[in-house]
């Protein structure tokens, strides 16, 4: 007997579902809707989208395990309070995946950065922090999924880098036009061939790293 298909298209629309609230709270994050510190109410997420409570929990306790947010009995959840030491723990496990993603894409790419070239063109092009934070992130992605690796891939987007690369601009202090240049040379690495790409992608993620923990005063 097989398997009953209305139960398993159920649980694909159900998780479905749960990936577009995460992805609408990430938003809300990035745009700063919401602030460290501030609460995200189930209820309210879920009369917005009018939808039931049950995806938005999960979308939250996905986001909890990411750190992002936050959870305690009677008090619901709260968008934590960033610091640098956070974004210095997880940079090296990003600039780790991010050295072996582009030593394996630049063989498949072979020279072509017209992908890499879009999204710097619309770095750029940003006039907001919230649209800057979606350039950087299609462009690192753009790189580990020129990799071919998919379970590559899956690690790098499990860490939620959205909402950390929001944290990492607010903290690191610079100009969206400083933000776009900091990524020229790795599009010039690529278009070369540079075997030294790797460490240079690493390098760059390191460094920016190291600019969060440590910001100007």
């Amino acid at each position: 007997m097989t398997e009953s298909s209305p139960s398993t298209s159920t649980a694909l629309v159900r998780g479905s579902l749960r990936d577009q609230i995460r992805q609408m709270i990430v938003d809300g994050l990035v745009s700063g809707r919401w602030q460290p510190g501030d609460r995200i109410v189930e209820r309210r997420i879920a009369a917005e989208l009018e939808v039931s409570q049950a995806p938005v929990r999960e979308a939250l306790r996905e986001l909890e395990t990411l750190r992002i947010v936050e959870s305690s009995p009677n008090k619901g959840a709260r968008v934590r309070a960033f610091t640098a030491d956070d974004l210095a723990e997880i940079y090296p496990v990003r600039a780790g995946l991010e050295q072996v993603a582009a030593e394996l894409a630049l063989p498949r790419l072979s020279g072509d950065v017209t992908a890499l070239e879009h999204h710097l063109a619309r770095m750029r092009q940003a006039t907001d922090t919230a649209a800057q934070v979606r350039n950087i992130f299609a462009f690192h992605r753009e790189i580990v999924r020129a990799a071919g690796n998919a379970v590559l891939l899956h690690s790098w987007e499990s860490l939620g880098l959205e909402v950390w690369t929001a944290v990492g601009l607010r903290l690191r202090g610079l100009t969206l036009a400083e933000e776009a240049a900091d990524h020229e040379p790795i599009v010039a690495a690529f278009r070369r061939g540079d075997p030294a790409i790797g460490t240079l992608l690493r390098d760059h993620v390191l460094g920016c790293a190291t600019a969060e923990a440590h910001p100007a005063a």
